[in-house]
């Protein structure tokens, strides 16, 4: 299916444990170097805080009893390499120690398959390097037990053919199936990457419905991480400890945990330290930079994500003009499809020509045999829905202030209130995208509609395309027809338009409620959010969370 990694010729034993669990958490992690915490990895390394700080020595010629922590070998012969939590060794013979969290479990052997392969494989390279080995030890730091684990003909036949598997496998270039309605995932911390229930049911696409499984709600609704926003021209963000400190220019201090922030947007004249950038890179957290005016011009992001695969097969769909168009057309027809739907719910005697023409230009989409031919379509669609944009707006029925007529779409500078807001909208919408498109490995500037750029995210816009309507349009719809956002919130300058400080907090409020409302997906079944929870927000006001 895609051209795989190349696969190093050493195979950490790590990995051939995720093997023996599930090939496909293996090739994830290893070849696509995905990876996710959990509360299980989290106190996994917690459990292993002692054994993870080298110590001791191990040597063959020493006869006393040597303790050697965190020990690091290779095995080339058979094609293996650990760093093993503790090794207890008497002269030529040694003892490989693994640490585990929780206590043993109630089954003949007192240890998973994956547990004993994993062990095994270190008494192999411990083997290859000149001892003798013939049983490990499993450490279960809950219960504080050990159970021993003898390395037996059928358990090293085993491993062995695991290993060959492995690399089988890895090499194949071919990201394996998911479990079938296993009771591992639930537990597995790639769940959300790997999505086993969802996946299947795809494939199963045609068949009896009734006999298909419900995929199971394996993710929250909602994530516990929430963006931070920083507008206060002159503050300062920094890093004490597990917190993120905004000092602004009067003086006020506000304190953020990093572990619940899931981004940190900056507008305008904001400094951030070596220190929090450094953290949050390593955390996966992205930096987002924003012009005082809310244009997005940066982002921050860490080494996080290395799935060179999925990058390789984006660049190949995007060279190939036909597999481009496909997906193209599927992204213009859904977004002319929504601005139709957004009118038909929302608009006041929207006429009935114009969302026939929105209808008969779907199937022109679908149709559409050329990129430039596609771009015309969607050019009159959008030229049709803004020209019935304004249906709609709500006026006040008293006399208050209504500085919200529209007439077209306008931008770079956006010359009246209503393209303020919407500028402001979609940049959100395409920071969101961009930093999504960054953490799972896409490259978000080679798109397979909006064609190549210096300095254009292609394949963010390509993507937020179909949720302008459904998210940004309507935000900026409920602002305006709420009374969230007054005539006092924006402010001219030269020929445009733009949101005060104020104003600016008050539609990313609006935003990032409207990214928390849950939806039932039409597929699966299941509820999730769009894209987060919600937000905290720092204007030049006192501060507040």
């Amino acid at each position: 299916m895609v051209a795989h990694a190349d696969v190093p010729e050493l195979v950490p034993v790590r990995m051939l444990n995720e093997f023996t669990y599930c090939p496909r958490l293996m090739y994830l992690e290893w070849v696509q170097r995905d990876f996710a915490d959990n509360a299980d990895t989290v106190e996994g390394r917690y459990c292993h805080r002692r054994v993870d700080r080298p110590s001791g020595r191990l040597e063959q010629v020493d006869p006393a009893v040597a303790h050697a922590r965190s020990v690091e070998l290779a095995a080339p012969r058979i094609g293996l390499t650990a760093k093993m939590d503790l090794v207890e060794a008497e002269g030529a013979h040694a003892t490989p120690v693994d640490y585990k969290r929780g206590s043993p479990p109630d089954i003949p052997e007192r240890a998973w398959e994956p547990e004993r392969v994993q062990l095994c494989a270190q008494g192999l390279i411990l083997e290859e390097n000149g001892y003798t080995c013939e049983k490990g030890v499993l450490y279960f730091v809950e219960a504080k037990q050990r159970v021993e684990i003898p390395f037996d003909a059928a358990l090293r036949a085993r491993t062995a053919g695991l290993l060959a598997d492995a690399r089988r496998v890895a090499a194949g270039g071919q990201v394996p199936l998911p479990l079938a309605d296993s009771p591992k995932c639930p537990r597995c911390s790639l769940v959300g990457i790997c999505l086993p229930d969802e996946i299947n049911l795809l494939r199963r696409e045609g068949e009896d419905s009734e006999s298909e499984p419900e995929p199971r709600k394996l993710l929250p609704a909602r994530d516990d991480a929430l963006p931070l926003y920083v507008q206060s021209a002159g503050a300062r963000v920094g890093k004490r400890a597990d917190e993120l400190v905004v000092e602004t220019r009067d003086g006020g201090k506000s304190h953020v945990r990093i572990g619940e922030t899931s981004q940190l947007g900056l507008f305008g004249r904001v400094q951030v330290s070596t220190q929090a950038v450094q953290d949050l890179c390593g955390r996966g957290i992205p930096i987002v930079y924003f012009s005082h005016g809310g244009w997005l011009y940066g982002i921050t992001t860490g080494m996080t994500h290395k799935n060179v695969e999925l990058r390789r097969l984006q660049f190949r769909v995007a060279e190939d003009p036909a597999r481009s168009l496909a997906l193209a057309r599927r992204l213009v027809a859904a977004k002319i499809r929504n601005t139709r739907t957004l009118l038909r719910r929302n608009g006041a005697d929207v006429p009935a020509l114009d969302l026939d023409r929105l209808k008969r230009l779907v199937g022109a989409v679908e149709s559409a045999e050329q990129a430039e031919s596609l771009l015309g379509i969607e050019g009159t669609a959008a030229r049709i829905y803004y020209g019935a944009f304004s249906r709609m707006l709500r006026p006040p029925t008293g006399n208050g202030r209504w500085e919200f007529d529209f007439d077209g779409r306008n931008r770079r500078p956006p010359r009246d209130p209503v393209n303020a807001l919407l500028s402001l909208a979609y940049a959100l919408l395409v920071k969101d995208w961009t930093a999504i498109l960054l953490s799972i490995g896409f490259d978000p500037y080679l798109g397979f509609y909006h064609r190549p750029r210096y300095g254009r995210p292609a394949l963010a816009l390509d993507l937020m395309e179909e949720f302008r309507p459904l998210i940004a349009d309507s935000v900026v719809l409920a602002a305006i027809n709420t009374g969230v956002i007054q005539p006092d919130d924006l402010v001219r300058t030269g020929l445009g338009v733009a949101l005060t400080p104020t104003g600016r907090g008050k539609l990313i409020d609006v935003y990032e409620r409207r990214m928390n409302e849950l939806v039932t997906h039409p597929v699966f079944r299941s509820l999730s959010t769009s894209l987060r929870h919600t937000h905290r927000e720092f204007t030049d006001s006192p501060p507040r969370c």
